[in-house]
């Protein structure tokens, strides 16, 4: 299977920026946080039996206000993967195409599926610091058995959505929303199947999740995510007892 992570620049009011309204995070740590997440997701990508492609937004896909200015979008991508994975890494990267998200993904899958015939296509969101590579290596197996296999995420959202056929990506992929991603495939003829839920640090309910599941791991001596774990420790953000999210 080749994993696709499309990532962006990590940039202030680009990356992550729901979640300085929505919890005790600047907007210098909201990336800092996505940037950790990013970094965990590469590694549960890099240790698993799955291709990592890097999928960028350059400048052409960037919103307003986000596209001009000195600095390279690819490059600072390119220095996030790399600053994660190390020099030596395999990693393969290629530009988003497409004018809205559902295109930009729809393109990729497309394009890796129909053209380079790939034999399946999972999409990763790089905000699932939480995935490790049981989750990735079980869906390239289910995807063996399913033409489409989606992960559930909090809010009825997907951090992963793979494909053994393509489906009809023109509104079932703008969220991306669990129920309707399921129901284009059904409305396709193609049969889905679910991997495990795991949340995102995309909203703040996803992010107060993702602190509990890190707590658990913990716990149980079972640590994973790294990156993600250390940056919420060094920012000191919990859950508290009404079950925000607080300093402490």
């Amino acid at each position: 299977m080749i994993v696709v992570v499309p990532v962006a620049p990590p940039r202030e009011g680009l990356v992550l920026s729901s979640l300085v309204e929505q919890s005790p995070l600047s907007a210098a740590e909201a990336v800092s946080l996505y940037e950790a997440a990013v970094a965990d997701v590469l590694w549960a990508v890099a240790s698993s039996g799955g291709d990592l492609l890097v999928n960028y937004r350059d400048a052409d896909t960037l919103p307003n206000g986000h596209a001009d200015g000195d600095f390279d979008p690819e490059a600072e991508v390119r220095a996030l993967v790399l600053d994660a994975l190390g020099e030596d890494a395999e990693v393969r990267f290629e530009r988003q195409v497409g004018s809205s998200r559902a295109a930009r993904v729809g393109n990729t899958v497309t394009h890796l599926l129909e053209r380079e015939g790939a034999d399946s296509v999972g999409v990763l969101e790089p905000t699932a610091p939480l995935v490790a590579r049981t989750e990735i290596d079980g869906a390239a197996m289910s995807l063996r058995r399913h033409d489409v296999v989606l992960g559930p995420s909090e809010r009825g959202q997907t951090y992963f959505a793979g494909f053994a056929e393509p489906i009809d990506f023109t509104d079932a992929y703008a969220t991306p929303d669990l129920s309707t991603l399921a129901q284009q495939a059904a409305d396709d003829g193609l049969g889905v199947g679910f991997a495990p839920m795991l949340p995102t640090v995309a909203t703040s309910t996803g992010l107060q999740a993702t602190i509990a599941g890190l707590e658990a791991r913990q716990a149980a001596d079972r640590p994973g995510a790294a990156a993600t774990a250390a940056l919420v420790d060094d920012l000191g953000i919990a859950v508290g007892a009404d079950g925000d999210l607080e300093r402490v």
